[in-house]
């Protein structure tokens, strides 16, 4: 009899499961997850599309009201003003060598809308000699552009024994440690420049601290302290009133609008220069585009002739700058000042 055929069983029927039913809570649950992505989208697209400034702009600077710093700032300020379109304000925190300025550095949002004056006491000297400092200037601190350079002047009060420059380091050398000079602290611009200037002099000085200009510019025309390095415009008011007396500049050629005072070294003194400077910087963290275009507008408004000319007037030269080359500007003062602290001859804070 013939075979009979084995009855095939039929293939299996795969079913997929049934789709699970979107509920209210797994559906918000899904909208939330995606929120994260949306915001960063939408942060980015905020910085990318506002633009710079959106409001008012702060400078912080580390120095008092109606001193030639704070002036020249104020030109800048109303410059910038004019070429945004947003107010500029100039916010005034003089104090411990620039550490109360610059203590906000490091609470206020990068965003271009504040910004600080520094120096070389906030940017290259204070973390020298401060162990605590609220600020490190190589990692929250974007530099931008140097401002202004000052040229400090050897000065003595009209009746100082002191008839030339030669007569003071002479003196100086005879009895160290007792030739006085004022500067307004440790760290400060004023000090670090004797000091650095002393050292190349071989000659040791006293240092006698103020707390504000006035004092100590008054204790060294009344014969107290016996020499001060300031700017001439600084002591304009007390040299016309025949109560200060400059000795020599500290710098490399002659001022221009006073060309009788002679150099340090043409008056017997070492070549170092006392030309104490200022900056501008933001907070790091800043947007790259923010930062740019605040160089370039800080450059344009520095290099503009009404701040060109407050600036001069004030006895300052402008020394408008890439963001390197005045990184560069700090990594070589903080060089040439480190070995005075080493010395002792500027003192660390422990």
């Amino acid at each position: 009899a013939p075979a009979v055929p084995r009855r095939q069983d039929p293939e299996p029927i795969v079913t997929s499961p049934s789709p699970r039913p979107r509920t209210r809570r797994t559906l918000i649950g899904a909208l939330l997850g995606t929120l994260p992505a949306v915001a960063a989208l939408a942060t980015t697209a905020a910085f990318a599309q506002a633009p710079f400034p959106n409001r008012p702009v702060r400078i912080v600077v580390p120095y008092s009201v109606g001193i030639g710093p704070d002036v020249v700032t104020r030109a800048l300020a109303d410059r910038l003003s004019q070429v945004w379109g947003q107010p500029v304000l100039v916010d005034n925190k003089p104090g411990a060598s620039g550490i109360v300025a610059f203590s906000e550095i490091r609470r206020v949002a990068p965003d271009g809308h504040t910004l600080f004056v520094g120096d070389v006491a906030t940017l290259a000297v204070n973390p020298l000699i401060h162990a605590n400092l609220p600020y490190d200037p190589a990692t929250d601190v974007a530099p931008l552009t140097g401002l202004f350079r000052a040229t400090f002047v050897i000065q003595v009060g009209a009746g100082s024994r002191y008839a030339t420059l030669a007569d003071l380091l002479a003196d100086a050398r005879a009895r160290p440690g007792r030739v006085s000079y004022a500067s307004l602290g440790n760290g400060h611009p004023s000090q670090v420049a004797v000091e650095s200037w002393a050292k190349a002099a071989g000659v040791e000085f006293l240092h006698v601290p103020f707390k504000d200009g006035g004092s100590m510019m008054s204790a060294v025309a009344n014969g107290e302290v016996d020499f001060t390095p300031l700017s001439m415009n600084t002591t304009a008011g007390l040299t016309k009133a025949g109560k200060m007396r400059p000795l020599a500049v500290a710098a490399r050629s002659r001022l221009k609008d006073y060309p009788d005072i002679p150099t340090s070294v043409e008056a017997g003194g070492p070549a170092v220069e006392m030309r104490p400077w200022a900056a501008l910087v933001a907070p790091a963290g800043t947007p790259r585009a923010v930062l740019d275009q605040l160089q370039r507008d800080l450059v344009a408004a520095i290099n503009s002739p009404e701040v060109r000319a407050r600036i001069e007037a004030a006895g300052f030269d402008p020394i408008p700058s890439t963001p390197a080359e005045l990184s560069a500007r700090v990594a070589a003062d903080t060089a040439q000042y480190a070995p005075l602290v080493k010395d002792g001859r500027v003192r660390r804070d422990n």
